[in-house]
């Protein structure tokens, strides 16, 4: 992978590997739907705080200049990373990801609640405990 200028408020001394990157450097990078259009952005990492693993990802779009957005829980496993396109893929479309659950805004806590189903269910895939 090429070098790259870090974006705000990355810091410049993380380095990224073929299978490693920094938390801050997944945050701000954009999400495409199958459809290849461009849905949103990840506004953060949720992580499993004994074991370290990725509970989901945090989609968010819909507002403007990030005022207003709708936030989207994903699980991990859903998005898969896609170089030519510098942001990650989903196999679904942005009127598909509308009807998932979604947080009312960053501060709503009804999905770190331990071991919840509902986002793994909605999205068809084993939860990150299983």
């Amino acid at each position: 992978m090429l070098h790259q200028e870090p974006k705000a408020g990355q810091d410049p001394y993380v380095k990224e590997t073929y299978a490693l990157i920094a938390s801050d450097k997944v945050e701000g990078t954009s999400v495409y739907g199958a459809d290849g259009k461009r849905i949103g952005s990840i506004s953060r990492l949720i992580l499993e705080k004994r074991g370290g693993r990725v509970a989901y990802a945090v989609l968010s779009f819909g507002g403007f200049l990030g005022i207003g957005d709708d936030y989207y829980p994903l699980p991990w496993e859903k998005l898969q990373y896609d170089e030519q396109l510098d942001g990650y893929r989903i196999d679904l479309t942005k009127d598909q990801i509308i009807g998932a659950p979604r947080y009312e805004d960053l501060e709503d806590d009804r999905f770190y609640r331990h071991k919840d189903p509902t986002i793994y269910d909605y999205y068809g895939v084993p939860p990150y405990w299983m």
